[in-house]
């Protein structure tokens, strides 16, 4: 099979499960957001997958994105930026991408919000929520996590959307389960304590491994990068 007509395969049966996931608990597919996560993929790649109806995908890191970026500039797409954001990057996040999903902090918040006023740009963002401490991911702890969204519901150029979460690597999907649900308890202790429900309206959690359990946990927007694009 040619691999444009392989990676529109995947996308459609990636949309089929989606799908599936979201009526077994109830839920419109429509409210849940797919992101291709198109890391280490070429353009070309990117190309067959927006040709097949995708419209949002999601890079890791700010310089190695930009060229990629910059050649499908004649397609209208949604570039999600979920890596680990180094300060020192933000000037040139704030203006690639249109959702950063990995805040983590309230100075990193306060240099988006600076470099998208520049830009005259409104960037969406989440704040990456760590909760399994493990020392190769990134986020904001849980007694931080507070900090976080106040400063980016103050901030402007920045539009607070939700929180985002990197579990542990699961041996099985349901394994993923219990820290989707502690992420949306984070999410409601937050609207109880006063928080806009507005600029917490999503969770993006769930990758190829565990998408399915996420979408039955109240996920809102999912990453999935291999399922569709083949194996790295």
């Amino acid at each position: 099979m040619p691999a444009d007509a392989a990676i529109a395969s995947r996308l459609d049966a990636v949309r089929r499960r989606l799908t599936a996931a979201a009526h077994r608990v109830g839920r419109s597919p429509s409210d849940i957001q797919l992101v291709a996560v198109s890391k280490t993929f070429a353009a070309e790649a990117v190309r067959a997958a927006a040709a097949a109806g995708q419209r949002a995908f999601a890079e890791n890191r700010v310089q190695e994105s930009m060229p990629k970026i910059e050649a499908l500039a004649d397609l209208d797409l949604e570039w999600h930026l979920v890596g680990h954001l180094q300060s020192n990057k933000a000037r040139k996040a704030a203006a690639a991408f249109h959702w950063i999903q990995s805040i983590d902090s309230a100075d990193l918040v306060a240099r988006v919000g600076a470099a998208a006023n520049e830009a005259g740009r409104i960037v969406r963002v989440l704040v990456q929520v760590d909760l399994a401490h493990e020392t190769t991911k990134h986020g904001a702890a849980s007694d931080a996590v507070r900090r976080v969204v106040d400063a980016a519901v103050e901030t402007p150029s920045v539009e607070l959307r939700g929180l985002m979460l990197v579990p542990p690597a699961p041996e099985r999907a349901e394994d993923s389960r219990p820290w989707f649900q502690r992420l949306r308890a984070v999410r409601d202790e937050l609207v109880a304590g006063g928080v806009p429900p507005d600029r917490l309206r999503d969770l993006s959690m769930g990758m190829s491994g565990d998408f399915e359990v996420a979408v039955e946990e109240g996920a809102t927007i999912v990453r999935v990068g291999s399922a569709i694009f083949g194996a790295r």
